[in-house]
């Protein structure tokens, strides 16, 4: 399945660096920095990292392969990456939303690879919302079968965002842990549980803070909140699909601005790692402000930020703006 316009391509570099990858695991006995005593993880991004880390403890050392701060579906794998897939003992990704890892795995993986995707069925790239309109100008006819085409069929891979559905990927985690380390299956399974009940936590929060808004329509840059939107009864507007990489056509931003004005919206939604020009002459038009809405895809963590705190900092900018009592 395909979830976002691939990234660049990568078949140029992709033998040499499985081969590379293939030299590297001939030379050592294990993973740079190994620890025999904990199981060794890759995790695809961050929020997958998060879940390893917190359902493994100290009996897991989790590499997380997107970097801080950058987009973790555009990740291109270096050579020591590759390795890393391949000599790790569990592969912990989601099939369809980094390329260079699906491909990695595909060659590498074997029975190691945990696919997130398959524990509970994704939603539709359209759930929750709409990210573009059907008109006919000819001037960006291309522009507009493009995201069509990138949004009709596809899946919306976003389904951290949605705390009971992470609970239960952590459920299965902890499963698979349990088999790569039966000694302490026990132990991921407590961890799980104990994560589940601070991610139920979380979701009553959500539940009750966005029970009496004002308004339930929001504005975002790209459609990543379809699994929080439809949990808990909103509606996003996005000004692109789920590629945040495609340029919106004059016509959709025209629509989106009817739209905001329609729903008298008060914030226009960006987010931490795209950039804020289009939502912010959006804003301008309508006379909103913007805000930051974390869709959590890659974490910075200069403040100690993780997933709880993050998503609690995106539940009080969602009350601010939809004028939550």
């Amino acid at each position: 399945m395909t979830f976002r316009t691939a990234p660049r391509a990568l078949a140029a570099t992709t033998a040499a660096l499985f081969a590379l990858a293939g030299a590297t695991a001939c030379s050592t006995d294990g993973p740079a920095g190994a620890d025999p005593d904990r199981v060794d993880v890759v995790a695809g991004f961050y929020p997958l990292q998060f879940l390893a880390e917190r359902i493994g403890g100290d009996a897991v050392a989790v590499t997380n392969l997107a970097r801080p701060g950058a987009e973790p579906h555009d990740l291109e794998l270096n050579p020591l990456q590759v390795g890393q897939i391949s000599e790790a003992e569990l592969i912990v990704f989601l099939h369809g939303f980094q390329p260079a890892v699906d491909e990695a795995v595909e060659q590498n993986g074997g029975d190691r690879a945990f696919d997130v995707a398959t524990v509970q069925p994704l939603l539709d790239a359209t759930a929750g919302g709409h990210d573009h309109d059907h008109g006919d100008e000819d001037d960006h006819a291309d522009e507009e079968k493009h995201d069509d085409k990138a949004s009709d069929g596809a899946k919306d891979p976003h389904v951290w965002l949605d705390p009971t559905r992470l609970a239960t990927i952590g459920d299965k985690l902890a499963e698979r842990l349990g088999t790569v380390d039966p000694d302490r299956a026990g132990e991921y399974t407590q961890r799980a549980a104990a994560l589940r009940t601070e991610l139920e936590k979380l979701d009553t929060e959500f539940t009750e803070g966005l029970k009496t808004c004002q308004r339930r329509e929001i504005v975002v840059s790209h459609t990543a909140f379809g699994y929080l939107t439809q949990k808990y009864q909103l509606e996003q507007i996005g000004i692109t699909g789920l590629s945040p990489e495609h340029e919106p056509s004059a016509q959709r931003l025209a629509a989106v601005v009817e739209e905001a004005r329609e729903h008298q919206a008060t914030t226009i939604f960006f987010e931490t790692l795209v950039s804020p020009k289009v939502a912010e002459t959006i804003a301008r038009e309508v006379g909103a402000q913007t805000a930051v809405l974390d869709p959590i895809e890659g974490l910075s963590a200069e403040n100690g930020a993780d997933y709880l705190s993050v998503m609690r900092t995106n539940l009080q900018t969602l009350r601010t703006a939809l004028s939550c009592p």
